[in-house]
């Protein structure tokens, strides 16, 4: 992973990403897919599926497609600044981009789902209201639970772009099938958090700061229910990284950490992460991330 020395002050673009989460026999597990190594946005790094919102995810026609009213959504999201459809387009992207990259359609109608239709039809360039009016499918967005909210800093960072990415979590059955789309990711694994992170720390895998978080995050949960308690009973937490160079390095600091502006803490696990030998890691080593 290669850092971004440039300032970016551009604002920060709208994005989803979602959190696929299954019980495993060992336990919870999370659906992880690899960018492209050309990919503009952390090339190579593996992700969780998401991307970013798109104008079309407000459109009333595409909300008439959810389950859930604009109006619960909204407050679901913990945003009351935002505007309700502007919120709402935020889970309409999020399960969109999980079908485009990831070939999962969260949709709430018992009828098999032809998935490999919706593919082609996806792939021959039918916009997805057009597809979810075809198929008749309405989305499961009340499937989807917020769980939390990072913002790219107005500093150099590991891109050269900036995010406001909602993060939301959803269980989903054992048996459900997800795959890499082989275009705009090229692997993809369900692994259990501390799997990926150990993965991450033997170099087999690369992970930017807000996936490392998250996995240590829910490392602490053994099972999706205890993860999607958890985030039911809170708001989610806004993490807004603050970079500083230290001793030559880049370290980014989150909530809670002294030298970030905010003093309480957002999320568990370090409160710093260093980068040293091309990767983010824990300033107190490996196990500080389950502390």
């Amino acid at each position: 992973m290669k850092l971004n020395h440039d300032v970016v002050t551009t604002p920060p673009r709208p994005a989803a990403t979602v959190m696929l989460l299954r019980d495993a026999a060992d336990g919870l597990e999370v659906f992880m897919v690899r960018r492209h190594g050309l990919s503009d946005v952390l090339g190579g790094a593996y992700v969780f599926p998401g991307g970013k919102v798109d104008r079309e995810d407000g459109l009333p026609e595409l909300l008439a497609r959810v389950d859930q009213p604009v109006q619960a959504l909204h407050a679901a999201l913990g945003e009351p600044g935002l505007p309700a459809d502007t919120a709402a387009s935020m889970y309409v992207a999020a399960l969109r981009e999980t079908f485009e990259e990831a070939g999962l359609l969260l949709a709430t109608d018992e009828r098999p789902l032809d998935i490999a239709r919706a593919q082609a039809l996806s792939r021959d360039g039918l916009p997805f209201t057009e597809l979810l009016k075809q198929l008749d499918i309405r989305l499961a967005v009340g499937r989807l639970v917020p769980w939390s909210r990072w913002i790219t800093p107005i500093v150099p960072s590991i891109q050269a772009k900036r995010f406001d990415t909602r993060f939301f979590a959803v269980h989903v059955a054992d048996d459900a099938v997800a795959r890499h789309d082989e275009r705009e990711t090229t692997e993809s694994e369900w692994l259990s958090p501390r799997k990926a992170l150990d993965r991450y720390w033997a170099r087999e895998i690369s992970l930017a700061p807000p996936q490392i978080m998250s996995l240590a995050h829910l490392a602490r949960h053994r099972s999706a229910a205890s993860a999607l308690a958890e985030a039911r009973g809170r708001t989610p937490p806004v993490i807004q990284p603050e970079p500083m160079n230290i001793d030559g390095y880049r370290v980014v600091a989150y909530p809670g950490d002294a030298s970030h502006p905010l003093s309480a803490r957002a999320i568990p696990g370090p409160s710093r992460l260093i980068f040293r030998e091309e990767r983010f890691e824990p300033v107190d080593g490996f196990e500080s991330l389950f502390a």
